[in-house]
């Protein structure tokens, strides 16, 4: 449980980094360069003092990384620009949770008892209490329809990527061997660097950014730009992708799908005090009962596991 509680606060960080970098690179940019760092300094972990390419269940994580972290995270920025972060991230958080517990269920036969179940939903309701917008949102139909389709895939890839990780888990315990979760996250990175990787060649393709000086833009104004962002990138990738997936990939070798994604759903809570902060958000009346009980759920929730 303590490492389910570690990828909340390292991903909350990261999320307040991601809006920041986001925002002055681009999301397919920003996204790629956050990978690229995580996977250099999860290498250099994996190959001296963890497992390398370990055997067992490489695949399964390889595989784990394209849908959660690729697949994913590629929907996730999709829906972002058409139902809003506040809405984006409270379908996503609240579905996230039962599809990998159902998915878990029907391949793994993982059951969560009673308690846990009462206390995941008590948790996601009160995601879903602080998330909620405090009006209603004008949005045309059709694009609203669209931006619920890529967060509910948004959802089903990060369910379908744990539960692989779980099943990669399975196959290196059958083999007697123990996996870190730094050497996990590695191979899970993996997958989803290239998904990545072939997002941004393809933005390229379509625009030359300045950030290359190319379209008659000079190069030291994406120097200058660099300057003001590689801070927020740079700490990004450390605590989402390098530190969170690890403390992650750790939190699924213990304990079942459906209890890790309850207890990583408090992230967008996590992350109010932390914008407060950085971005000067002051937060809801709702938001803030909506925290509480969301971490009374995640409190029964480790009384209960």
């Amino acid at each position: 449980m303590c490492a389910a509680l570690l990828t909340t606060l390292f991903w909350s960080a990261s999320a307040v980094c991601a809006a920041r970098s986001a925002r002055l690179l681009g999301p397919v940019e920003a996204n790629f360069w956050r990978l690229l760092l995580s996977v250099t300094l999860l290498a250099v972990w994996a190959l001296t003092f963890g497992r390398g390419l370990f055997g067992p269940g490489l695949a399964l994580f390889i595989i784990s990384g394209l849908i959660g972290v690729g697949i994913g995270d590629t929907a996730f920025f999709q829906s972002l620009p058409r139902l809003g972060t506040r809405l984006t991230l409270l379908l996503v958080t609240c579905l996230t949770p039962p599809f990998g517990a159902l998915i878990e269920w029907l391949w793994l036969g993982t059951w969560l008892s009673a308690l846990q179940i009462v206390c995941g939903l008590l948790a996601l309701a009160g995601v879903a209490a602080a998330l909620v917008p405090a009006r209603h949102l004008d949005l045309p139909r059709g694009v609203a329809l669209v931006g619920v389709v890529f967060s509910a895939l948004a959802a089903l890839g990060g369910a379908v990527g744990a539960v692989l990780s779980r099943k990669g888990y399975a196959a290196v315990q059958a083999a007697g061997g123990h996996l870190d979760g730094g050497t996990a996250a590695f191979e899970r990175l993996l997958g989803g660097f290239g998904i990545a990787a072939l997002g941004l060649a393809l933005a390229r393709r379509r625009e030359i950014p300045a950030a290359l000086g190319g379209n008659g833009a000079p190069a030291h104004a994406a120097l200058a730009k660099w300057k003001g962002v590689w801070m927020w990138v740079a700490a990004n990738g450390l605590f989402g992708q390098t530190l969170g997936v690890s403390a992650y990939q750790w939190a699924l070798e213990q304990l079942p799908t459906g209890v890790v994604l309850s207890v990583v759903s408090l992230t967008p809570l996590t992350v109010i005090p932390m914008a407060r902060v950085v971005e000067g958000e002051r937060p809801s009346r709702h938001s803030l009962v909506g925290t509480v009980v969301a971490v009374g759920g995640v409190v029964g929730l480790v009384l209960g596991s």
